[in-house]
């Protein structure tokens, strides 16, 4: 005995959008990380260069990050990290939108 079963243009149209907002949030933290990067004071360019991406984590990795972040330069008076999050914020309110949500 077999079974048939038929996917509606609804269910597809669904579908289609998941598979989009799937891609975008797997593009999330690549894009977050270029943000971050892009916010980074830049002097030397030791911030920005070595700044980088692990998984879905992103490490300042020198020893005046965290002086950076709490807004010592007046390149970045809010640091890194909280414009980021707001960065993120948007970016998941557009692929909720995308999907109807």
């Amino acid at each position: 005995m077999s079974i048939k079963f038929t996917v509606d243009a609804k269910f597809k149209t669904t579908l289609d959008k998941l598979q989009i907002a799937m891609k975008e949030v797997a593009q999330l933290p690549i894009d977050t990380h270029k943000y971050f990067v892009s916010i980074t004071p830049i002097d030397t360019g030791n911030a920005r260069r070595s700044t980088s991406l692990r998984g879905k984590t992103i490490e300042a990795n020198y020893p005046y990050a965290k002086r950076l972040d709490e807004g010592w330069s007046r390149q970045a008076p809010q640091g890194m990290v909280k414009p980021t999050e707001r960065f993120v914020e948007k970016r998941v309110k557009e692929i909720n939108q995308k999907i109807g949500r």
